[in-house]
């Protein structure tokens, strides 16, 4: 990361305002970033659901970890009072455009106040508490790339999508343990039928707790209407990509629970991430899907990592009509082996190379391993993803 100091000067008709007001500020700023870049392999790939599947060689970007640029910064406001901000890109390396639906902060986006005993309060397009405290022990942010999150991502694990119009309570750490809440509004004004105020916010909670070898968590996050036209709200265009197969119709509620723990014993660490979602879709059909993550790593040398993860999703539809061309009955199924290898030339530059299987079973009639271009074509059950990848931090 780059650091550097911005030091403003007062103007001189506000210290003629304020002559009491320190006369100069220092804030501290980093600019910091991802460049990340691999080529991959994956079969039985289609452009969308009910279309015709082929595999598919490409150059890929940020599917290791999301490319981004951005600046963080902080002023001492005394008192142990901080003023923080972080403004944070999302941009394809591959073409150079916007990602996060063309925003130019679309990751993040925030400024509040913080402080070393009480914790902070921001403001702005934030991570909610399911992503920022259950999200670091799932194997996919750790070493299984994008290509390792869970179906759909319909646990949001892998933030698929952000909250916007959000106000963020983040406690300090009080001994290991630290805890959150989060509300998004939906900024719009009540009408009286049924629409307002709840129309396309948002809230969630969250803790974890890592001491010594041990590192667990959990986190609750509701969505009320993010599939509505209020496209000012909390969430709003933000269910992007081809293998999101579950935010194909229009999503009334959307409800997320998970938790997970992890044990470091010497140089492995084995850990386990449970997680429950469920969609009502505007036409009144559901989906519920329980996913059970066991995952572990080892770190044979200082400088190479290996991973492997079994992960199962058991879903259950009410309304199996209504999503036919990801089941043909109320229980499908899928079950995804993620594995890979992560080799550091130094602290800011790595390569990695993963590989990533999953087979739709029991109802289910897709497979769809995430953003890798789409979900399996018509007929196809299962697919493959192989990527190898090199990543720089700066």
């Amino acid at each position: 990361m780059k650091r550097f100091q911005l030091t403003a000067l007062a103007a001189a008709s506000f210290a003629v305002a304020a002559p009491a007001m320190a006369q100069t500020s220092t804030t501290n700023v980093t600019l910091y970033g991802v460049i990340d870049a691999g080529v991959a392999y994956v079969n039985n790939v289609a452009s969308g659901l009910n279309a015709k599947g082929a595999h598919n060689f490409q150059a890929v970007s940020g599917i290791g970890q999301g490319n981004r640029w951005g600046l963080k910064g902080s002023e001492d406001l005394g008192g142990g009072l901080k003023a923080v901000f972080v403004l944070e890109n999302g941009f394809n390396l591959m073409n150079g455009t916007l990602l996060q639906n063309s925003r130019m902060f679309g990751r993040q986006a925030y400024v509040g106040l913080q402080s070393a005993q009480a914790g902070s309060v921001t403001i702005g397009r934030q991570y909610d508490s399911v992503v920022d405290f259950v999200s670091p022990l799932t194997s996919a942010k750790q070493w299984a790339t994008q290509y390792g999150a869970h179906i759909g991502d319909i646990d949001n694990l892998y933030n698929s999508f952000r909250i916007s119009n959000s106000v963020k309570y983040t406690s300090a750490n009080y001994g290991g343990f630290s805890f959150g809440a989060l509300y998004g509004f939906s900024n719009e004004p009540n009408t009286g039928n049924g629409t307002g105020f709840s129309h396309n916010n948002a809230f969630s909670v969250g803790a974890s707790y890592a001491n010594g070898p041990l590192s667990a968590a959990a986190g609750y996050m509701h969505l009320a209407s993010p599939g509505t036209a209020n496209g000012n709200g909390a969430v709003s265009n933000d269910y992007a990509s081809a293998t999101d197969i579950f935010y194909t119709g229009t999503v009334d509620k959307h409800d997320i629970a998970a938790a997970g723990i992890a044990y470091q014993i010497q140089a492995a660490t084995i850990g386990f991430v449970y997680s429950y979602a469920k969609i009502n879709y505007a036409n009144q059909s559901s989906i519920r899907v329980n996913t059970f993550e066991l995952n572990g790593k080892y770190q044979i040398s200082p400088n190479l990592l290996g991973g492997l993860a079994f992960v199962y999703s058991d879903g259950s539809v009410s309304g199996a009509t209504a999503l036919s061309g990801i089941t043909k009955g109320t229980k499908p199924r899928w079950f995804q082996i993620n594995a890979g290898t992560t080799y550091a030339f130094s602290k800011r530059t790595e390569t990695y190379l993963n590989g990533v299987y999953q087979r739709a079973t029991g109802d289910a009639v897709v497979a769809a391993i995430d953003n890798v271009g789409g979900p399996t074509g018509t007929g196809a059950q299962s697919q493959i993803a192989v990527i190898a990848g090199v990543r720089h931090k700066f």
